[in-house]
């Protein structure tokens, strides 16, 4: 079983930024596939980008120029850099694993974390 842990959500002004965390656990082997996705109450989950084991990344328009995915393979960690956020980035950010990758379909992501919650005010 895979685990994942977030962290670093917050709330922030509009324009301000945060770097959310997720720490992966257990039998990360057979991960192959790492992203972010978020819910905001009462919508349905958003995919907002991915990274492959060989570093390749997609993001959602929504997100592309704004957030950056990165991974520490070394240390099983996930990072999301996140700049100029604006009320509608307001969410639920979810961690996310597996052996693919599910930007436009997050509910396929084989695991998920508790997740972190972003909160930006104007």
């Amino acid at each position: 079983q895979v685990r994942l842990v977030e962290s670093g959500g917050g709330s922030v002004q509009t324009g301000g930024s945060l770097r959310l965390s997720c720490v992966a656990s257990g039998e990360t082997s057979a991960i192959r596939c790492m992203g972010w996705f978020r819910q905001a109450p009462g919508k349905e989950a958003e995919g907002i980008a991915f990274i492959k084991n060989d570093g390749t990344t997609e993001y959602a328009e929504s997100v592309k120029g704004r957030f950056a995915i990165s991974k520490d393979n070394a240390e099983n960690v996930l990072s999301l850099e996140t700049k100029s956020l604006t009320p509608e980035d307001t969410a639920m950010y979810y961690c996310a694993a597996g052996r693919a990758c599910w930007l436009k379909l997050p509910n396929k992501w084989t695991h998920r974390g508790q997740g972190t919650q972003v909160a930006v005010s104007s």
